[in-house]
């Protein structure tokens, strides 16, 4: 009895941090970044919250959310195997399509590993310099105890909330639409989620060669509030 009262605790223990990581209070800074839905916002590419809802789903299923999400499940295996994280840092940061999402991923990263110090773990000195989101997220979720399929649906979920509140500040939907967009959601995420986390990295690709060109002209649009 005890020591399922201890397994429980820490399964419980695991998931109050992975809460706390991805809670838009955590100190990453994602609320800078639109992952170029701004572009697209200006070049009415979306104009209403069914584009928005559009929008996401297409990154969900074929493009960078599908992307982040498999290196986060590979990260948290190889966390979990005891292998060393240095490939899977460094083909992850090649993959950024633009400048500015190298920039967004990175700075997320390293914002998120800084941030994750307050717990402290050894794969914290593993992951020193800049590191991918992704990655950074699915390694330190390993090694605090949580499920790969829990950080990969918080992970798209915290995403997603993201960007929903991007297209809000934009002016693109309201409050109470960007709540449907996420009920909405929900059914994606999880069924993305249960598909990543049995895939690898022979599985990265995308094909949204829209929305990562939009990234792209991001970097030289006249005015934005957001930075990539």
């Amino acid at each position: 009895m005890a020591e399922l009262h201890a397994e429980e605790r820490a399964g419980s223990q695991g998931l109050l941090r992975l809460m706390a990581w991805l809670s838009p209070a955590f100190p990453v800074g994602g609320f800078s970044y639109s992952a170029g839905l701004e572009s697209a916002v200006v070049e009415e590419h979306v104009r209403d919250g069914d584009g928005v809802e559009a929008w996401l789903g297409l990154l969900l299923a074929h493009g960078g959310l599908r992307n982040d999400a498999i290196l986060l499940a590979v990260a948290h295996r190889v966390h979990r195997e005891g292998q060393t994280l240095a490939e899977i840092v460094s083909l992850a940061t090649a993959l950024a399509g633009s400048a500015e999402r190298h920039a967004e991923t990175t700075r997320l990263g390293e914002a998120f590993v800084k941030a994750a110090a307050a717990w402290p773990h050894p794969v914290i000195d593993s992951l020193a310099g800049p590191v991918p989101y992704g990655v950074a997220v699915g390694a330190i979720a390993s090694a605090h105890g949580v499920s790969k399929l829990d950080a990969i649906a918080a992970f798209l979920h915290a995403q997603v909330s993201q960007y929903v509140s991007v297209a809000i500040r934009l002016g693109v939907i309201g409050q109470t639409r960007g709540l449907a967009i996420l009920a909405a959601a929900e059914a994606p995420i999880l069924d993305a989620a249960l598909e990543v986390s049995r895939l690898g990295l022979d599985d990265l690709g995308s094909a949204t060669i829209v929305a990562d060109t939009l990234s792209m002209r991001h970097e030289v649009q006249y005015s934005r509030l957001f930075q990539s």
